[in-house]
């Protein structure tokens, strides 16, 4: 068989096996969706979909594959290759580390030693990131961040107006963390306008074609598979990826290292990327989460996918490295 028969061949097999994924845990009950953030408990909990796409622009989509959500802190990985691509590694590790804290996504914690944030995926470290997104005031650094995603999009996304009034109402806790910052000198003096971005990148509206699509990207040395366009430097999408293996699912990351292994990143909206340097990215989206904050039928899929097509960084084999 070609290789190119190998492709395709292999092609049916996932799109396969993700349909009959879909099937299997869309029954699934286990998990709610998020409680703390008002708008969000009131989404539809039933809500599921899958969705690829390969570094040359091939696409697999199954389920509520259209269906709009908030990305909410899947954000926070394309944040950290703004502010990178903009200030440079030596800046932004100054306001932020790469380690991984084993603590929950919201927790009050900071790198004491060097004075920083542990990392650009919790909260704190997010803030950190977000205050350093360029412009005079809010809504012109609101515009930078839209203009940011429509690189990966081909569009400026919309902002769930709702979302982001719900988070500024219930958000006293990443105030808590964001004046901590402060009183330590790690961010700047416009903290409420900081929060309020923050809160505002976290309710841009994106589907789980989106997802793919800008998982694909990354995975592709930053270079849109689709256009061609580089829309972030191949250097960041390193840095990107290494921190997304390390702490992209909150202190479930050392878990999913272990079982799926791919550099990945989850957000609170039900969402999940994940990506496969090189070949290509995979999305779910179902807003029933675990008590980490993780999709439950997202885990669920990862952890099949990864088993059935070795799709593990260190697996020995690794059949997909091989362009099949």
């Amino acid at each position: 068989m070609s290789n190119l028969n190998e492709r395709e061949a292999r092609r049916a097999w996932f799109e396969a096996t993700c349909v009959d994924l879909h099937e299997r845990f869309g029954p699934l009950q286990d998990g709610e969706p998020a409680s703390y953030i008002p708008e969000l408990a009131a989404v539809d909990p039933d809500r599921f979909a899958i969705a690829a796409m390969t570094t040359d622009g091939e696409g697999i989509a199954v389920g509520d594959v259209d269906q709009p959500f908030t990305i909410q802190s899947i954000s926070k990985l394309l944040l950290y290759g703004l502010a990178l691509e903009t200030h440079g590694r030596d800046t932004v590790l100054e306001r932020v580390g790469v380690a991984p804290t084993g603590e929950p996504f919201n927790a009050i914690v900071l790198d004491d030693e060097a004075n920083r944030a542990p990392n650009p995926m919790v909260n704190a470290g997010a803030i950190a990131i977000t205050d350093l997104v360029v412009g005079a005031d809010v809504e012109e650094r609101i515009e930078t961040v839209r203009s940011m995603y429509e690189g990966y999009l081909g569009r400026k996304p919309e902002i769930d107006r709702d979302v982001w009034a719900s988070e500024r109402d219930t958000g006293n806790r990443n105030r808590a963390i964001a004046y901590l910052m402060l009183s330590r000198g790690i961010i700047d003096d416009r903290v409420e306008e900081t929060l309020d971005l923050y809160f505002g990148q976290c309710s841009v509206l994106v589907t789980t074609r989106d997802l793919a699509v800008i998982a694909a990207t990354i995975s592709n040395h930053g270079v849109h598979p689709i256009t061609g366009e580089q829309v972030v430097p191949a250097r960041v999408t390193r840095d990107m990826l290494t921190v997304a293996l390390t702490c992209g699912m909150y202190d479930y990351a050392g878990e999913w290292a272990f079982s799926v292994g791919i550099p990945a990143k989850s957000g609170v909206g039900g969402g999940i990327l994940g990506m496969l340097p090189g070949v290509g990215g995979v999305a779910t989206f179902s807003p029933r989460l675990d008590e980490i904050g993780n999709s439950v039928r997202g885990l669920r899929v990862f952890e099949e996918l990864s088993r059935e097509f070795e799709m593990h960084m260190f697996d020995p084999d690794r059949p997909w490295r091989r362009g099949t």
